[in-house]
């Protein structure tokens, strides 16, 4: 699942975007179907069968981290949140309604534009930015919750964009990562399945290559301060029609909470 990507810059706009991480073939893959993130049925359908699942796992995730009651109204109240490749704003909505104070950035000019105009038909204020991680770690930006969501198995350079990642996680925070498994099982079931014979994703959404092993964003987690604390795969059930956290198996989707000590330096 791809929810936004990162490049060197955003074909379609006049602006270059100053980072290095950016694949700008993905930024133009995604931002060619930019007006479908809110149809349920349309390219970013499997998405949205998809969010529901991720969305309860990232809120209790949250509020344990913080010391909140996930039933609770807006128990993310208060906490600064990034969405890292927010695309249409999937996952920065819901987080919003939340509580949470929620940025969320992208890449994709045309994916920022569709998500601020959405939110603001929703009532909702969120701070919706055309950039990438690496300018907002050039401002010196932190926050309480860092969710980069579907986004690492789209950029250039995996380590330097973990690296940006990382440093905008503020001391005693959290950040979320999912992603696919560079596993035959996820070249058969993701690339095959979902993009050949099923039709969920436009061919081409994903390289196999790209995807990434638990060990490729644990080991730059750890270089950068942060201790992973839990990690469970996701797993689709055809006659049900819907995802599932599936703890044992990590061999397609699969999902992890990294977090910095509270006594880390600022």
């Amino acid at each position: 699942m791809a929810a936004a990507t990162r490049g060197k810059g955003d074909p379609g706009s006049k602006r270059p975007l100053a980072t290095s991480t950016v694949d700008p073939a993905e930024i133009q893959r995604f931002a060619a179907i930019a007006e479908e993130w809110w149809d349920p049925d349309g390219k970013f359908r499997p998405l949205h069968r998809f969010n529901p699942v991720r969305l309860e796992w990232l809120r209790d995730r949250i509020a344990a981290r913080f010391g909140r009651d996930p039933a609770g109204i807006r128990p993310l109240a208060g906490l600064r949140l990034l969405d890292i490749g927010c695309g249409g704003g999937l996952l920065a909505e819901p987080m919003a309604r939340l509580g949470a104070e929620v940025t969320g950035i992208d890449a994709a000019q045309r994916n920022v534009e569709v998500a601020r105009i959405h939110a603001e038909r929703m009532g909702l204020a969120i701070d919706y930015r055309f950039a990438t991680a690496e300018e907002l770690v050039a401002e010196g930006r932190r926050f309480d919750v860092v969710l980069n969501m579907e986004v690492v198995e789209h950029v250039a350079d995996r380590d330097a964009f973990l690296d940006a990642a990382a440093a905008l996680v503020a001391p005693g925070g959290l950040m979320a990562v999912a992603t696919l498994n560079r596993t035959p099982k996820a070249w058969l079931l993701a690339i095959l399945g979902a993009e050949y014979v099923l039709g969920w994703l436009p061919r081409g959404t994903h390289e196999w290559r790209k995807f990434v092993r638990p060990s490729e964003i644990v080991g730059p987690l750890r270089r950068n301060g942060l201790a992973v604390e839990a990690m469970t795969g996701v797993a689709y059930d055809p006659l049900r029609q819907r995802w599932s956290l599936a703890p044992r198996d990590l061999g397609v989707n699969y999902m992890l909470a990294a977090v910095r000590p509270p006594d880390a330096p600022a």
